[in-house]
């Protein structure tokens, strides 16, 4: 490990257990900081405060009380899913303590330099497909963050010769003070998590926070045709690198014939790459830019993209039962996701759709919904998606309790040779704890219609 003196005999306020601050809390007690933690969850019901309590780190459960601040702490490392206007996070900000979330302690004891990958749609794949080349590349890269393993558990192992690939929320980068990544990618930005953000202009400059600290010596790969994604870069002092699936580039990663292109060298056609998906292309050329700037040979990067063919929970292929080709696509939890995964398929859709009401309508899908064969609905988002289904001109909607009523609804529904697919657009904690969990029961509901 590099700087562990930032957080060396320092008194740190753990806000929030989940994966990412049980691994904080382990790493920050190694360096030799006083760590104490407080999770809502009642202890006894809390494995992981059972866990931190063995190896002797103080733990506050049930609650968030306020009156925790009356201790002197230098730092806070919250969960990224607890909001700024957390009563705690309100005084303590206040109170001048320093709030950071896990990333920030994973950046400084790293010896190994980062990439982080952020945006509202694609991160996943992204990250998946960077790590992927740079390994068949033999640059030693590791994985983190929102995918794999969490980031500072990563760090405090890596070493100078490792390159740390980091899928980042918004929520994660709010929570940044000096993280600043050898390259940073930025895919697009939608309407998300304003529930979270408020405004959409607080969630640009969140994800904006990716940029703010990088140097001239680094990295920042852009997508030129998202202005809004245009407009955040410009904060960025590193050397800048554009991908454009509608433009061809002097400098940059883009299609021309068919053919994607980095500068005026030819890396793959588009006819070989075995990712599905015109939203994937996107994607692909931002990991193809992360390549080449990390000097990958062209023959790695044509590997992983004639044989790459997607990551679990986002447009991920399951079953073909009678004709009826099944696909998971459970990370798409907003509109843009799911307007995607729709556009990536010919063939006639049965759509399962629903999920936690984030008091957002549905009007931005109806476009979309028009090549959408029949609906299946569930969740607290039923009513108004079935609205968003009735405008676009759907005969067949259905709504069930939840998605393993829908996989057998949808069969019902269908005929050989459609396409049923699970894509949300929505959060599922209104049903289950992540996406993924509702992934693996479409899954699991799909296998059982064998």
């Amino acid at each position: 490990m590099k700087n562990v003196e930032k957080f060396r005999n320092k008194r740190i306020l753990i806000l929030g257990l989940a994966k990412s601050g049980l691994a904080a809390a382990k790493v920050l007690q190694s360096i030799g900081a006083t760590v104490i933690v407080n999770d809502n969850k009642p202890f006894e019901e809390n494995e992981a405060a059972k866990e931190l309590e063995k190896i002797g780190i103080e733990v506050i459960c049930g609650g968030h009380p306020i009156e925790i601040l009356d201790d002197h702490f230098d730092f806070i490392i919250k969960n990224p899913g607890i909001p700024y206007s957390n009563p705690i996070i309100v005084k303590a900000i206040e109170k001048g303590i320093t709030v950071l979330t896990e990333i920030e302690l994973a950046y400084h004891i790293s010896q190994a330099e980062f990439i982080g990958i952020t945006g509202s749609n694609g991160k996943t794949t992204t990250t998946t497909l960077i790590f992927e080349m740079l390994k068949q590349g033999d640059k030693k890269p590791l994985i983190a963050g929102n995918i794999g393993t969490v980031a500072c558990e990563v760090a405090q192992n890596a070493i100078e010769e490792n390159i740390i690939v980091t899928e980042l929320s918004s929520f994660q980068l709010m929570g940044i003070e000096e993280f600043s990544p050898k390259i940073a990618v930025l895919l697009n930005i939608f309407d998300a998590h304003l529930d979270y953000h408020g405004t959409k202009q607080n969630y640009i400059a969140a994800k904006s926070k990716i940029f703010e600290n990088q140097t001239k010596d680094d990295y920042c790969v852009y997508n030129l045709d998202d202005q809004n994604v245009v407009a955040a870069a410009e904060i960025s002092k590193a050397r800048k690198v554009a991908f454009s699936t509608k433009q061809i580039l002097n400098n940059g990663t883009y299609i021309k014939d068919q053919t994607i292109y980095f500068d005026l060298e030819k890396i793959i056609n588009i006819s070989e790459i075995a990712l599905p998906g015109k939203h994937n292309l996107e994607n692909i050329l931002a990991a193809v830019s992360v390549a080449k700037l990390f000097d990958v040979p062209n023959k790695a990067i044509i590997r992983v993209l004639t044989k790459f063919t997607g990551v679990k929970h986002r447009t991920q292929y399951v079953e073909t039962i009678q004709g009826r080709k099944f696909y998971n696509d459970s990370k798409a939890t907003n509109i843009l996701a799911t307007k995607a995964a729709i556009s990536a398929f010919d063939n006639p859709i049965i759509l399962l759709a629903g999920g936690l009401d984030r008091g957002n309508e549905f009007d931005e899908l109806i476009e979309e919904l028009k090549c959408v064969k029949a609906l299946v609905v569930f969740g607290q988002t039923a009513k108004k998606l079935e609205r968003a289904g009735k405008a676009a001109g759907i005969e067949m909607i259905n709504h069930v309790d939840n998605v393993e009523a829908a996989v057998r609804e949808a069969f019902d529904l269908s005929n050989e040779g459609d396409i049923i697919l699970l894509s949300p657009a929505c959060a599922s904690w209104d049903q289950h704890k992540t996406f993924e969990e509702r992934g693996d029961i479409f899954i699991d509901a799909v296998h059982k219609l064998k």
